[in-house]
């Protein structure tokens, strides 16, 4: 008997291939190149201040900006899953503007609103909080780019939990919140894991928006770019190398601990 091939199968699989070859490639190809002509710089490189710095600033103002996101967003993602209103589109579009508009562009905005001079950094800079060459500067930056990460991923998690589930929970005595918190959060965990993920994992890449309002102290992508430029490739490399394998480390730990939280799993 012949085994019929499913063309479409193959297809998507051939084409699967590439893209992640593509990925792969280019990741792995850096990496390799690392390894075989300079390991000693990653051990360097490690025992280097300034990087550790770098990364610990860039991994811990994105953690930062996504608890904020967290925070915000969370209420903002359910109210526009549960309620319609005149104007929701126009929000909805306002909060994917950060991803289309060029980011440094998104530096200069926030510059005109945390900046010295501006319209909320000029009052707070009175009471000796800013924002520019700035841990909050840097906060903010990767808040304002993240943040549409975040919100699309919770406002989809909850519009897939059924209404029906809230109602009940308000029958048997508890009130909105309540019902929000023991009912439709814990259905949409998974959602709201994802968007945390993807918001801190995108303040961690930012480079356009931060350069502009806080350049120092310098996060893990602008002290390559500053590397680059002053030494070349050599230099920068390293750096390079040891932020995506801390990143690749890191996602795989969450991704593992995040297998065991399916109590309250919607399959």
């Amino acid at each position: 008997m012949k085994l019929k091939l499913n063309k479409t199968v193959i297809g998507f699989s051939i084409l699967s291939f590439l893209l992640i070859t593509f990925i792969a490639l280019t990741i792995g190809n850096m990496i390799i190149q690392q390894l075989i002509l300079d390991p000693y710089a990653l051990v360097e490189t490690l025992l280097d201040d300034s990087v550790l710095k770098s990364i610990w600033i860039s991994f811990s103002a994105s953690f930062v900006s996504t608890l904020i996101a967290f925070i915000l967003g969370t209420p903002l993602g359910y109210f526009l899953a549960r309620k319609k209103f005149r104007g929701k589109g126009l929000i909805e579009s306002l909060i994917d503007v950060p991803v289309i508009v060029p980011h440094t562009v998104a530096g200069i905005a926030l510059i005109t609103v945390f900046g010295y001079n501006g319209l909320i950094g000029a009052p707070l800079e009175e009471l000796g909080i800013k924002f520019v060459d700035a841990f909050p500067g840097i906060v903010i930056a990767m808040l304002f780019i993240s943040i549409p990460f975040y919100v699309n991923h919770v406002r989809e998690g909850f519009e897939s939990v059924d209404p029906k589930l809230e109602n009940v929970a308000r029958s048997l005595g508890e009130n909105e919140w309540g019902a929000f918190r023991k009912v439709t959060l814990p259905l949409a965990y998974r959602d709201v894991l994802a968007g945390g993920i993807m918001s801190w994992a995108r303040g961690i890449s930012e480079f356009g928006a931060v350069i502009l309002i806080a350049y120092y102290p310098m996060i893990s992508p602008i002290l390559i770019f500053e590397r680059f430029r002053s030494f070349g490739l050599d230099s920068s490399r390293p750096i390079a190398v040891i932020l995506i394998l801390v990143s690749i480390l890191v996602f795989v730990i969450l991704r593992y601990l995040s297998r065991g939280w399916s109590i309250y799993a919607k399959d």
